[in-house]
C-alpha cells in the first residue's frame, strides 16, 4: 500500500514538473516541493520497511501519510499558478485511497484538517501578489469544490468502513454458531457430529501417510446409578467434571468428544499404539483419583471403561474402526470395568498389561 501510496504521489510530482516546464508555475518553487514529496515518501518507505514504525499505533502511517499528502497539495494549489485546477482531483485520490486504514474519528480529523489546509491556501492566492492572486468568485468556487470533495470522501469512506464492520460481524457470528453447532452444550467437548468428520478427515489421512490412528470409546461405569440416586443435575456436573479430566490428560494434537449420554470418543492422530495405552491408562487413572465433590460435600468417585482399536487395514472404515472400539469397549466392561481394552490386537493387548 505504501508502494501504492509512492507511485500515486509520483505522477502527481510529474505532473507538476510537467506544469512547471510549460510555463504555466514557477520552477524554482516546483522544483523545492518536488525534493521535499521524495524526501517524505523515502522516509515513510523505510520506516515502514524497515520495521521501526511497528512500534507505533498506526505502524502503516495512514494517518499521517493522508495529513501530510494533504499538506503538499495544499502547497500546490499556491505555487501551481494557472494549473491550480488539477489539484482537486489529486485531493479525491488522496482521500479515496488513503481513508481506508482510518478510524472514523481520524476520517472526521482529516476533513477538518483538510478544510483549514486548503482555506490557507486559497487565502494566500487570493490575497498574496507573489502567488498571481484570482478573481474571488474563482477562490470561492474552489473551495466549495474542495469541501465538496472532502465532505464526499469522508462519507464515502465511512459507509464502506459501516459495511466492513456488519460484514465482519456477520462473519464472526456465523463462525460462533458453526462452533456451537459443532460444540456439546453441557461439557463444551465436540459432538458426534464434528468427531464423524475428523474420524473421516484423519481416517483418510492415515491411510495416504501410513501413519497410525487410534480411536478410543470412554463410559462412564454404572452412571446411572448417578443419575438415579442424586439427580440428573448431578450427573451433569459429573459429566463436565469427567470431562475436563480427560482433557487435561490428552494432548492438544488428540481430538476429544461427547457421544452421547455418558460415552465418550477420543481420536488420537499418528500415534502408536503403545503410546496409545499410556495415555489411555493415564486417563483411566485420572479419573478414577478425581472425585466429583458436590455443593453438600459428599464426593462421588467415577471410574472410566475403555474401548481402543487401532486403524489396521487401507480398505478398513473410520465407521468400522469405531465398531471395533466400541466392542472393546463391551469387553472391558464384561472384565470387570475400570480398564481399557483393545480391539484384535495382540501386541497392543500385552502393552496394555504392561501400562
Amino acid at each position: 500500500m505504501t508502494v501504492m501510496a509512492a507511485l500515486l504521489m509520483l505522477c502527481s510530482i510529474a505532473a507538476m514538473q510537467l506544469v512547471a516546464v510549460a510555463g504555466l508555475a514557477p520552477a524554482q518553487p516546483v522544483h523545492w516541493w518536488t525534493l521535499v514529496c521524495c524526501v517524505g515518501l523515502i522516509a515513510v518507505y523505510v520506516l515502514i520497511r524497515s520495521g521501526y514504525s511497528q512500534r507505533w499505533e498506526d505502524p502503516a502511517l495512514t494517518l499521517f501519510q493522508i495529513s501530510s499528502s494533504i499538506t503538499c497539495t495544499a502547497v500546490a494549489y499556491v505555487i501551481m499558478g494557472a494549473a491550480r485546477g488539477i489539484v482537486l482531483p489529486i485531493v479525491a485520490v488522496i482521500l479515496f485511497f488513503g481513508m481506508f486504514g482510518l478510524t472514523p474519528r481520524q476520517m472526521l480529523a482529516v476533513l477538518l484538517y483538510g478544510s483549514t489546509a486548503f482555506g490557507i491556501a486559497l487565502a494566500v492566492v487570493q490575497w498574496s501578489p507573489a502567488f498571481g492572486g484570482q478573481p474571488l468568485a474563482l477562490t470561492g468556487a474552489y473551495m466549495v469544490m474542495i469541501i465538496v470533495v472532502l465532505i464526499s470522501c469522508t462519507f464515502l469512506n465511512l459507509r464502506v468502513l459501516a459495511a466492513r464492520k456488519r460484514r465482519n460481524e456477520l462473519t464472526q457470528a456465523v463462525a460462533s454458531e458453526r462452533e456451537r453447532a459443532l460444540r456439546d452444550e453441557l461439557t463444551g467437548l465436540y459432538n458426534r457430529r464434528f468427531m464423524l468428520e475428523m474420524m473421516h478427515l484423519e481416517g483418510a489421512r492415515a491411510q495416504r501417510s501410513h501413519q497410525p490412528l487410534l480411536v478410543a470409546q470412554l463410559d462412564l461405569d454404572h452412571f446411572k446409578v448417578v443419575n438415579d440416586t442424586y439427580g440428573h443435575a448431578v450427573g451433569d456436573q459429573a459429566l463436565c467434571a469427567f470431562a475436563d479430566a480427560v482433557t487435561g490428560c490428552i494432548r492438544s494434537t488428540d481430538t476429544l468428544a461427547r457421544w452421547g449420554g455418558e460415552e465418550f470418543v477420543l481420536l488420537m492422530s499418528n500415534t502408536t499404539a503403545e503410546n496409545g495405552a499410556r495415555l489411555l491408562e493415564r486417563v483411566r487413572a485420572k479419573v478414577q483419583a478425581s472425585p466429583v465433590v458436590l455443593a453438600t460435600g459428599a464426593s462421588i468417585h467415577l471410574t472410566v471403561s475403555i474401548g481402543a482399536a487401532q486403524l489396521q487395514t487401507r480398505q478398513e472404515t473410520p465407521i468400522g474402526l469405531l465398531h471395533r472400539a466400541d466392542a472393546a469397549l463391551y469387553v472391558a466392561k464384561a472384565q470387570g470395568r475400570n480398564r481399557v481394552a483393545w480391539a484384535g490386537d495382540p501386541v497392543a493387548d500385552e502393552l496394555v498389561l504392561k501400562a
